[in-house]
Formats: C-alpha cells, sequence, structure tokens
C-alpha cells in the first residue's frame, strides 16, 4: 500500500485566521499550517481536536506545515484535497468501487472541447471495450452520525459544472462524478440541501442521468491509501419532502457591549455583551428571509429587526424540513447550550421563554451548538432513510 507522507505529526486545533490557515499547538509551540481545504467544516473545527501534519514541502512556504487530516470522534479524517485523484485512482485500479470494476484510469486532468467551451476533468477511463469515462472527483467532509453531504458551502461553480456533465452525457459522452466520504460511519449521501438549495435541486435533475458514486473510506493515523467501507445509500425521496425553501433558522450574532435597546412594543429590554443565536422559521422564501436579517437597513417589524441594527452578523444557518413544530423544539434545544437567554424576545406567539440566546463564545466554534445544528439538519434524518 502507498503511503501518502513521509513524516506524520499530530497537534492540537488552536484557531483558522483565515481559510487557508490554522493555528495549532504542536508540543506546547504554536504554529501555522496550510490548510488545503477551504471548505467551512465547522462541524469540525473545534478547539483542542487533533489535526495531522506533514512538514511543507515549499521550501518558500508562508507555513511551515501543512494539515493533512483531523480526527473526529476518535476517527481519522482525510482533509488534503491535493490526493483526492490519486485516491480516486488507487481505488478504481483496484476494482474497490462497487459497479466500476471493469474501469481503469488512462489521463489525469483531461480537457474535452463541446461547442467552442474547453472543460477539465478530473480523471479520464476506459474499459477493455474501448468505451471513455469523464469522472469528477470530489471530497466530502461533512458528516452526520451515518449520513454525508456535499457541499458545506455554496458552489455555483459546482452547480454549472453538474449541468456541463449532464450536457456532455447528452452529446453522448459518459460522465460521472466520485463523491469520496471521508468519513467510514457513513452509510447514506445527500446533496446539502440545507446549505446551497440551488445545487441540491439541480443536483436532483441530473443524477438520473450521471454514472456516479458516493463511498465511504477508511483512513488510519499512517494515511496509507483507504479501503472502501461501503457504497453510500441515495434517499433521493428526501429531496421530495425536505429539499424546499422553507423550515427554520438560527441567525448568529455578537454584540461588543452590554446595550439597553426599546423593542417596540416590549419596551426597554438588556442585552449584554456576547454571542447571539436568534432562532425563526419561514413557511415560505427562507433564504430571502434569512437575507432580510443579515440587512441593517429595513423597516421593523420582528423584535430582531430592533437589536440587528447595534450588532455584527456571524451568519445565518438554515434548516430546510417539513416539521410543523420544528421552531419551538430547536429554541428549546438552543436554549439547552446558551449560557442566557433574553425573556419572551421573539416568542410572543408561542410558549417558548425565548428565541434569542447568549453564549460568551462564538456558537460556530462550540462544539454542543454545532451538534444541535447538525442533529436538525442530518441525524434526523436517519428516522427518514429507508
Amino acid at each position: 500500500m502507498k503511503v501518502l507522507y513521509d513524516t506524520i505529526l499530530k497537534a492540537k486545533y488552536t484557531g483558522r485566521p483565515n481559510r487557508f490557515v490554522v493555528t495549532l499547538d504542536l508540543n506546547g509551540e504554536s504554529v501555522l499550517a496550510h490548510l488545503p481545504n477551504p471548505g467551512r467544516m465547522w462541524e469540525l473545527l473545534f478547539t483542542g481536536v487533533t489535526m495531522y501534519i506533514v512538514p511543507h514541502d515549499k521550501p518558500d512556504a508562508k507555513t511551515k506545515y501543512r494539515v493533512v487530516g483531523i480526527e473526529r470522534d476518535g476517527v481519522v479524517i482525510m482533509l488534503d484535497t491535493n490526493y483526492s485523484n490519486d485516491v480516486a485512482q488507487h481505488l478504481i485500479e483496484n476494482k474497490l468501487i462497487p459497479g466500476w470494476e471493469e474501469w481503469r484510469v488512462v489521463r489525469r486532468e483531461y480537457t474535452v472541447k463541446l461547442h467552442g467551451t474547453s472543460s477539465r476533468f478530473d480523471l479520464l477511463l476506459t474499459n477493455d471495450k474501448g468505451d471513455e469515462f469523464l469522472l469528477e472527483v470530489k471530497s466530502c467532509t461533512l458528516f452526520s452520525k451515518t449520513g454525508a453531504m456535499f457541499p458545506d458551502a455554496i458552489t455555483e461553480r459546482g452547480r454549472k459544472h453538474l449541468l456541463h456533465l449532464k450536457e456532455l452525457q447528452n452529446e453522448g459522452y459518459h460522465t460521472g462524478v466520485l463523491f469520496l466520504v471521508q468519513w467510514d460511519r457513513a452509510q447514506w449521501f445527500l446533496p446539502d440541501y440545507h446549505t446551497d438549495l440551488e445545487f441540491a435541486k439541480t443536483f436532483k435533475e441530473v443524477a438520473p442521468s450521471l454514472d456516479w458514486k458516493a463511498v465511504a473510506v477508511t483512513w488510519d493515523e499512517t494515511f496509507t491509501m483507504p479501503t472502501v467501507t461501503r457504497e453510500c445509500s441515495y434517499p433521493s425521496s428526501i429531496l421530495d419532502t425536505e429539499a424546499h425553501d422553507s423550515g427554520v433558522y438560527v441567525m448568529v450574532m455578537h454584540l461588543d457591549h452590554n446595550l439597553d435597546l426599546e423593542i417596540g412594543s416590549k419596551g426597554m429590554m438588556h442585552f449584554k455583551a456576547g454571542y447571539y443565536m436568534y432562532v425563526g422559521s419561514a413557511k415560505a422564501n427562507l433564504t430571502k428571509r434569512i437575507e432580510r436579517h443579515k440587512r441593517k437597513r429595513k423597516k421593523m417589524h420582528w423584535h430582531l429587526d430592533y437589536f440587528r441594527g447595534h450588532c455584527e452578523m456571524i451568519a445565518g444557518l438554515p434548516i430546510r424540513t417539513s416539521l410543523d413544530d420544528a421552531e419551538c423544539t430547536l429554541a428549546d434545544a438552543v436554549r439547552g447550550v446558551a449560557e442566557w437567554d433574553v425573556p419572551k424576545f421573539g416568542s410572543s406567539d408561542c410558549d417558548c421563554k425565548s428565541h434569542l440566546f447568549g453564549m460568551t463564545e462564538n456558537p460556530i466554534h462550540n462544539k454542543k451548538f454545532m451538534d444541535v445544528v447538525e442533529d436538525y439538519r442530518m441525524n434526523k434524518l436517519d428516522a427518514l432513510v429507508k
């Protein structure tokens, strides 16, 4: 088996100054490491988690180390997308992908011209009959207890790529996508309709036309080429019921000072400095509702409108669901991980104590809060997976 790296070190994650750099504690020394994976990875990057790094192979690099992996619940996860094509080629050539045993790799970075437009594909495959197969390879690092989703951030480029694959298929090419799910506990795979609804809709449309697979792979600390644990199922019926622009959401905000503020008819209310999580719902146009909350200038309508103008917006987290009681149950779950709440804020039309909750730490970096988001976005789907 091929080992991808000569020297692998363990370090503890401490922060992420930007998309491509993390700060780490390496045996008591604070070091910088390049992160060759621009995904958000909010569900993985928590203070103190173990990361796997290697000395940077470029002498003029801005960082001394490069990240190759991370641990989640004791499971080793590959983060180095530079090796995705190598991994895919290894699995294909060793006939480890169910249903693709006839194919072998003949070229990397293969370019195809169609209607005057050139497109480059990760791998060109062939078989004994001389057929050609254009294959794209994607690394999936968004997981739940037994599920996986892609992508973890909005990707208009990825959506257009899917449409192009279908167009090539219609022109007579054999095209497909291989999702490398870096989580050996994953049993099912779906496009992430919570994060990128348009990508999910496009995937649902083109998936029947493409030859695609999502396979869960197993890594260990040596980062030897992985094995395939299983091919993930595709419970497409969930997209029919859940992938719509409606559901619930959490707005994450930061208030850098104590504040006394008049909130509409509720009168004066006190807000102490910290991070806030507001839980709401939208029966339609969920995306527009979140975008409205992000804006500071608007007509005052909801309680949040009054508060929004005094704080920094961190993120809006949509959770698309068909559950009728999701708003109040989500508010109760967020309340369970928060440090305080603002009584009756945003909950005038229900029996909840509040829909606005606070904590001193950024919730995006708080594992208990992100576990709540994961539960509502993914773990609750386990009951729907057939």
